[in-house]
C-alpha cells in the first residue's frame, strides 16, 4: 500500500501547492551540501510525493501525541532547466541543463500551519489535536532553523480544497504543463513559469487592481505573493502543482479567466469582469464546498 499512496488519495483533502525552485548558489553554503546530498538520493517525482504523504500520515498515527515533523530528514524536489530556455523538465536521465531545488521545509511549514489553525475558527479543536507541550517543543525546532541563513524564504505555499485565484495570475495559457495520469485519471497537473515572468504578471495585476478595485481581497493576496516572489533568485522557476483536484477541473482555463477579469476591471468593463468571475466560481466553488460535505 505504501508504494501506491500517491496514486490513491481517496478520502484525503484536495491539496495544491505553489513552489519556487532555486539554483544551488541561492542557498547558504552549508545548505548547498545538504541539498546536493539529498538530491543525489532522490528518486522519481512520484516517489518524493509518496514519501511526503506517507510521512504525514505516519505522524498523525504515531504514539506520543506529537504530529510535527522532527526535521531529522527533509525531502527535496528538483527540476532541470535546459540552458538558454525558459522551461522546466523532469525527464529521467536528462543530464542537460541546470538543476533547481525546492526543499520541503516541513518543520517551518508545519509550524505556520499550526499557527493558522490556532488563529482560526477551529481553535478549540486544535487544542485537542495539538497539545500545548508539543507546540512548545516544535517551536524550539523552528527557532533553531530560524537562526540559520535563508530561513525566511519558505519555498512552498499550500492550499486545501481549491487553488486561490491570485495564484493563477502568475501563469499564462502558454506556460509549460505536465499532466500526470495513472489508471485512467489525472493525478496532478503542474504548470511552470520562470520567476521573472511570474513577478511581471503579479506586478501587472497589482497595479491594475490597485486602481480599478482597491478593496478587492485578491489585491492583498497578490501583494503578499509579489513580496514573497521577490525573496528568491532571479533564475528560479515557479511551479503550480494542482494535486488531486486536477482530476475534477482539468482542462482548466482559470489563468486566462483571472487575466481577462483583471484586464476588464482595468478597462472599466464590469460585464466582462463579472463573466470571468462567474466562470471561475462555477469551476471552483463546488470544490470548496466539498470541504463542508459530510
Amino acid at each position: 500500500m505504501a508504494g501506491n499512496l500517491y496514486r490513491g488519495q481517496a478520502g484525503l483533502p484536495f491539496s495544491s501547492s505553489l513552489r519556487v525552485y532555486e539554483p544551488l548558489e541561492a542557498f547558504p553554503p552549508e545548505q548547498q551540501q545538504q541539498l546536493a546530498a539529498a538530491g543525489g538520493k532522490t528518486g522519481s517525482r512520484a516517489a518524493v510525493e509518496n514519501a511526503e504523504l506517507q510521512a504525514s500520515l505516519g505522524r498523525i498515527t504515531r504514539p506520543g501525541g506529537d504530529p510535527f515533523p522532527t526535521g531529522r530528514t527533509d525531502l527535496v524536489r528538483m527540476t532541470r532547466v535546459p540552458v538558454g530556455r525558459h522551461a522546466a523538465t523532469e525527464k529521467d536521465g536528462d543530464d542537460a541543463g541546470r538543476l533547481l531545488y525546492c526543499p520541503s521545509q516541513l518543520v517551518i511549514r508545519a509550524g505556520l500551519a499550526a499557527n493558522a489553525l490556532m488563529d482560526g475558527v477551529h481553535s478549540p479543536l486544535a487544542d485537542l489535536l495539538i497539545p500545548v507541550s508539543q507546540r512548545d517543543k516544535h517551536q524550539v525546532r523552528i527557532d533553531r532553523l530560524n537562526a540559520g541563513d535563508g530561513a525566511k524564504r519558505v519555498h512552498t505555499r499550500a492550499s486545501t480544497w481549491g487553488i486561490p485565484f491570485s495564484w493563477f495570475s502568475l501563469f499564462a495559457e502558454s506556460d509549460r504543463k505536465d499532466v500526470v495520469e495513472a489508471d485512467g485519471r489525472i493525478l496532478t497537473v503542474r504548470v511552470w513559469t520562470p520567476l521573472t515572468e511570474a513577478l511581471e504578471r503579479a506586478r501587472f495585476a497589482v497595479a491594475h487592481l490597485a486602481l480599478a478595485a482597491p478593496d478587492l481581497d485578491m489585491l492583498d493576496d497578490l501583494t503578499q505573493l509579489t513580496e514573497w516572489l521577490e525573496l528568491f533568485h532571479a533564475q528560479s522557476m515557479v511551479e503550480l502543482d494542482y494535486g488531486a483536484v486536477a482530476d475534477k477541473v482539468y482542462p482548466d482555463d482559470s489563468p486566462m479567466d483571472v487575466r481577462l477579469g483583471i484586464e476588464c476591471l482595468a478597462e472599466g468593463d464590469m460585464t466582462g469582469a463579472a463573466a470571468a468571475y462567474r466562470r471561475l466560481a462555477s469551476r471552483w466553488i463546488p470544490i470548496r464546498q466539498l470541504a463542508r460535505a459530510s
